[in-house]
């Protein structure tokens, strides 16, 4: 159902204010009482993550209530005297504010006196950093001290001349702060991150820069040098240093760290940290590089750099709507005036690092490249930044990687927003972004390439802010309809959500893109998000503007249609189709003389393109040319017409389809095929129509694939015979009709699935003319087919193609009571035979219930062939086969199988509750309105086991349904799902409670047992019903019978237990009759005396798993049935059966059964004496 208001899904969860303060301040108040409790502190920690997570994208809201969240936590999280239980769960409270919030904004407002450092600090010594579950106390720890150690007091001024308990003197706070810290760079969860921040900020003070640097430098040196990279702890320490260092180059003055800053970007190049396999080393050694590079570079903004004059976007659709140059912005590029500014030769190992940095195979690698590369550039001369600019633009070359062109992107994006691509430089720039719009790489059976083209949508975006109008309006177009194209015909989701926000921020801030409103208005972010709409809606949309219209087309034709992807390939076809109306003359002349030599190319993929949008566009145009009333000959002339029917003959004649590429080619030759045949193609040429027969029926009868290609040669065939073998008085051409009908009969008969299901769908999509004198002959195949055979009953997949044919038939030639053509009722009462015994077909294989499939067709033929007879006349159906279809459908309804459930129960309530014409004869019609109301039809969910249960249940009291749902609930409550046991067995109990008078128990029980003794022997009905009984004796659901001992039930299920299992040796069946017979114990008389010498026999089974699961399960029933045993024997008894080894050989098992028969009263088994096959007495 369509919402009310279609603005809903695009305004995602959009907030006012911060509405939760409340919540969280009652789950700060609960932690001191519920600490202790694992459950409250799970559901309480699940509900703060919730609330704060829901203010991910706004995390501003929470600023006015910042302050007054995190002060009680962090009051209760300081407490030394309490259970370091509650310490670390408001710790884990306050990550998760910071983490929603943000470290910087938070750190602010943490206490920063001088009484915090020493509680905090002896609070971070008393941590475990090896205790994985409090790794939030450490990090806010370690943030909390980031902040108190910038207290504006020399650090000397806090230390004292106090002795710790062993008598030492304590070391200097300066000291602990970095010793600390340098401990938790060495750790491999968040606190190294907070550590390598509170270091880098504690170095930056005056009076610890001056003792403390140097030593730090030097230990992260030694670190470089020393760590071990093959080591988790070595690579984790340095990842740690590298952090730090970033970090300290990041945020301290150049003065102070300048004179460092060769020595270790040498320590770098000679570790070679740049090409290790560690991703976050790489990272974190590329971040560094480009810090120690702003450091060599003194911090200057380039005057040389573009500068755009305004950023508006309200002046600039000003500018584009008033006349050229009236309103334009003003825009400069200033001077060089920094010709004699020294460069040290470092940063040339630093921008090569960079550069290097930018081809790595990591994607975070990459972007701290681009970043650094841009910040670097920024500090350069002309000359210089011009050389980094050229070096970037070498990346976009034919023999580099796709790394490398993702790395060029985003540098280009950096350089670009940054003002350092120059104009002159646009004309470069623009076609290589251009080429990484359109990136993709194939590699095996898929492609790289994506990620390349969605950075280089973040390049046009980066242009859009960073050039005037003017400057980059000569590249407006080139860049306006390569981003159209990605809008519309990229594969990937990201990549058109890229480019349409590209698209849209350029329509904004250039204002100058053709149609540009009308563009963002219809391809925005949402609606790009499915890709049949974008290739076949959006696209048709923006193809009425002529600047995009052959651009469109261009693409389609020489890139997409050669696309690995098959279902682009498909869609690009679809597409062609559509924007053939657009540009007729186009496609005429150009488009299809190109794409129909491709048809036979080298490449697989160009060969299936070039097929689908061949038979396409010539539909398309054949339909325009039908408007003007005109033939395809017409439109097309004679040399491409011939070219047009010698395609297949080319692929056959080449061997294209056969083979692999064959199951590729043969859907494409079937749909061109029939497209041509819907086109009317003018073929006097009797033979090129043969040869599209004999393609159609390769396909259809000596097909050997698990693919889909039937359905496509079967509508090629329907085409075929429509247009080309029908005479124009609409009877089908002599000799053709019988010769290709003969042929799919014969085709029924094959010893190969395949040729039948093809058959089968072949001859149910014959038109009317073409069959009309052959109805006898197809249905009596048809119905032939499906009859499971010797050799064939595995078939399930033929016989549902052969059902779907006899109803497709049915509708094609219609019914008839007279001498018309069509089905008879003679015949129509076959084909209600033959259904009903497909309704009855549980064939099962490797894969399960296929014979499912068959029941389903079944299930969906009599449903349309029933509204046939309505339409004709109802009485042409006997009242027992409506009477029948609905209990069959019940039964259906109330299986194990979703699927199927569904459909049968979809079909059951639209019958119901159809109104004009109304399905008569249906059994109980009101009772059942009541228990499934209309809206069932539309709203029931058949395939949630707890909604559809509870109402198929209550058909157990109407007599009508009650053997066939009850047939269907002991399939689903003895099945294997828990959900589907689970809901049945409960609704299947629930009916017995509400119903448990003895007449009702007996009709339930009666119609059970019939159910048992027809399928008796059918493990597909006798497993599940031997465990159903189990279910319901063991529940109390027959304790009414208990109190009748007249009642027949529990010595007739016995009896059918033992008859099912005699000489089974299924050990599943064995073992859940063990189940019955404990839960038989609780009969008294005869009925326990029978139960327990059953039992007694299993406990000398020949299969130990046998002897002691029944060992076990009577124990178990012997205890809740304490009147079975005499209460003398009752101890003997338990301890036989709980103390014996019941796996030992049967000769040493035998006595203590002995043993138990007669503490029981029961007889002792009699050992029968076996037949010597070799006549030489018998044996035991």
């Amino acid at each position: 159902m369509e919402s009310e208001n279609p603005d809903i899904a695009q305004k995602g969860s959009l907030l006012d204010n911060f509405e939760d303060y409340e919540n969280v301040k009652r789950l700060t108040e609960s932690l001191p009482t519920i600490y202790n409790d694992q459950i409250s502190v799970e559901l309480a920690v699940e509900r703060f993550t919730i609330i704060v997570d829901e203010y991910q994208e706004q995390p501003h809201l929470m600023d006015p209530y910042m302050e007054r969240m995190l002060l009680p936590l962090l009051a209760i999280g300081r407490r030394t005297d309490q259970d370091p239980r509650l310490t670390h769960l408001a710790m884990k409270f306050l990550y998760l504010l910071t983490k929603a919030r943000g470290l910087k904004t938070v750190v602010r407002l943490l206490p920063h006196e001088v009484a915090d450092l020493d509680p905090v600090l002896a609070q971070l010594y008393q941590q475990d950093a090896s205790d994985f579950e409090t790794w939030e106390t450490r990090y806010m720890l370690l943030l909390w001290m980031s902040i108190i150690c910038m207290i504006p007091f020399d650090m000397s001024r806090l230390d004292s001349n106090a002795q710790t308990v062993t008598g030492e003197v304590r070391e200097p706070t300066m000291l602990r702060i970095l010793n600390i810290g340098k401990r938790y760079l060495s750790v491999c969860d968040k606190s190294r991150d907070a550590a390598a921040w509170m270091v880098a900020k504690f170095l930056t003070r005056r009076d610890v820069k001056n003792e403390q640097l140097p030593d730090f430098i030097d230990w992260s040196l030694k670190i470089m040098t020393e760590a071990d990279l093959d080591t988790m702890p070595g690579a984790t320490t340095l990842s740690g240093a590298l952090m730090t260092l970033a970090q300290l180059f990041k945020i301290g003055k150049r003065e102070d760290l300048v004179e460092y800053a060769p020595m270790i970007l040498q320590k770098l190049i000679d570790r070679q940290l740049f090409e290790v396999k560690n991703t976050h080393i790489r990272k974190f050694a590329m971040k560094l590089t480009q810090r120690l590079g702003l450091t060599f570079l003194k911090a200057r903004v380039a005057a040389w750099r573009y500068k755009r004059g305004s950023r508006s976007l309200a002046e600039n659709l000003k500018a584009s709507g008033s006349t050229e140059g009236g309103g334009q912005i003003s825009s400069e590029i200033q001077g060089d005036d920094d010709d004699d500014y020294d460069v040290p030769e470092e940063v040339e190992d630093v921008i090569e690092q960079l550069l290097v940095g930018l081809k790595d195979k990591d994607t975070v690698v990459r972007w701290s490249a681009a970043k650094g590369v841009g910040r670097v550039t920024n500090r350069l001369p002309q000359e210089l930044a011009d050389q980094v600019v050229e070096s970037v633009l070498e990346l976009f070359s034919t023999v580099e990687r796709d790394e490398a062109w993702h790395g060029g992107c985003l540098a280009l994006a950096e350089l670009g927003r940054r003002g350092l691509l120059l104009p002159e430089r646009l004309h470069e720039v623009v076609p290589v972004v251009l080429k990484a719009l359109l990136y993709d790489e194939k590699r095996g059976y898929c492609s790289v390439g994506s990620h390349v083209r969605d950075a280089a949508c973040y390049v046009c975006w980066s242009f859009a802010r960073a050039y005037d109008p003017e400057v980059i309006k000569s590249h407006v177009n080139e860049i306006a309809t390569a981003l159209v194209i990605a809008i519309v015909f990229d594969r990937e989701v990201n990549c058109r959500k890229a480019a349409s926000a590209a698209f849209q921020e350029n329509v904004g801030r250039q204002g100058s893109f053709p149609h540009g409103i009308d563009i963002v208005t219809t391809a925005d972010y949402f609606a790009v998000g499915n890709r049949a709409n974008t290739y076949l809606n959006i696209s048709l949309y923006i193809a009425q503007f002529e600047e995009y219209t052959r651009a469109l087309i261009d693409h389609l034709r020489t890139v997409k249609i050669a696309h690995w992807d098959s279902n682009i390939r498909e869609l690009t076809s679809q597409a062609l189709h559509r924007l053939t109306v657009k540009d007729p003359e186009y496609m005429r002349t150009t488009v299809l003389n190109h794409i129909i030599p491709l048809c036979f190319g080298i490449d697989l993929n160009t060969r299936h393109g070039a097929t689908l949008a061949t038979a396409e566009i010539v539909y398309a145009l054949s339909l325009l040319a039908e408007q003007e009333n005109k033939s395809i000959g017409d439109y097309l002339d004679a040399a491409t017409i011939l070219a047009l029917k010698q395609i297949t003959v080319i692929m056959e004649s080449g061997r294209m389809l056969k083979g692999i590429t064959g199951e590729t080619l043969r859907p494409a030759a079937c749909e061109l095929i029939e497209k041509m045949s819907l086109s009317k193609l003018p073929c006097p040429e009797d033979n090129v129509i043969d040869h599209w027969q004999s393609v159609s029926d390769d396909n259809i009868i000596a097909l050997r694939t698990e693919i889909d290609i039937h359905s496509k040669a079967v509508s090629a065939l329907r085409a075929l015979c429509n247009q080309y073998y029908r005479l124009e008085n609409g009877l089908a051409k002599p000799g053709k009709a019988d010769d290709i009908i003969k042929r799919y009969i014969t085709g029924l008969k094959h010893m190969d699935e395949f040729a039948r299901m093809g058959s089968a769908m072949a001859l149910g999509c014959l038109p009317k003319f073409f069959i009309a004198n052959n109805i006898d002959q197809v249905l009596d195949a048809l119905m032939a087919a499906t009859v499971r055979s010797a050799g064939s009953e595995k078939f399930a997949e033929a016989r549902r193609e052969a059902f779907t044919a006899i109803y497709s038939i049915c509708k094609t030639v219609g019914l008839t009571c007279g001498d018309n053509v069509g089905i008879t009722p003679k015949q129509l009462d076959t084909i209600c035979t033959a259904l009903f015994k497909g309704l009855e077909d549980y064939t099962t294989d490797s894969r399960g219930d296929v014979g499912a499939w068959v029941r389903e067709s079944c299930m969906t033929s009599f449903s349309e062939i029933i509204q046939l007879v309505l339409i004709v006349d109802e009485k042409l159906l006997d009242k027992h086969i409506y009477v029948s279809l609905t209990q069959h459908l019940s039964q259906q309804a109330s299986e194990k199988i979703d699927r199927t459930r569904a459909c049968a129960g979809g079909i059951l309530l639209r019958m119901l509750h159809q109104e004009t014409p109304m399905v008569p004869h249906i059994p109980h019609r009101e009772e059942l309105k009541k228990i499934f109301s209309k809206s069932d039809v539309d709203f029931l969910n058949w395939s949630a086991c707890s909604d559809c249960f509870p109402k198929i249940a209550q058909l157990l009291s109407l007599p009508e349904y009650r053997y066939q749902v009850l047939l269907g609930l002991t399939v689903s409550v003895g099945g294997l799902t828990e959900s589907l046991v689970k809901h049945s067995g409960t609704s299947l109990m629930t009916h017995l409670r509400a119903h448990d008078s003895i007449d009702e128990l007996q009709a339930f029980t009666d119609t059970m047992l019939k159910i048992f003794r027809d399928y008796q022997k059918v493990d597909r009905v006798s497993l599940p019903m031997m465990k159903m009984a189990d279910l319901l004796l063991s529940s109390g659901s027959f304790d009414r019978l208990l109190e009748n001992r007249e009642s027949s039930f529990p010595q007739s299920l016995l009896q059918l237990i033992k008859t099912e299992i005699h000489r089974s040796g299924d050990a599943q069946k064995l073992l859940i009759s063990i189940d019955v017979f404990c839960a038989l114990l609780q009969f008294e008389g005869d009925i326990r005396k029978k139960c327990l010498s059953q039992l007694f026999l299993f406990l000398c089974h020949k299969y130990p798993k046998v002897r002691k699961t029944t060992a076990n399960k009577l124990y178990e029933a012997l205890l809740v049935y304490d009147d079975v045993v005499p209460e003398e024997h009752a101890d003997a008894v338990q301890e036989i059966l709980t103390e014996t080894n019941w796996q030992d050989a049967v000769s040493v098992v035998r006595l203590l059964r002995n043993k138990l028969c007669d503490y029981t009263g029961i007889p002792k088994p009699i050992i029968k004496a076996k037949e010597n096959p070799a006549g030489k007495g018998p044996s035991s």
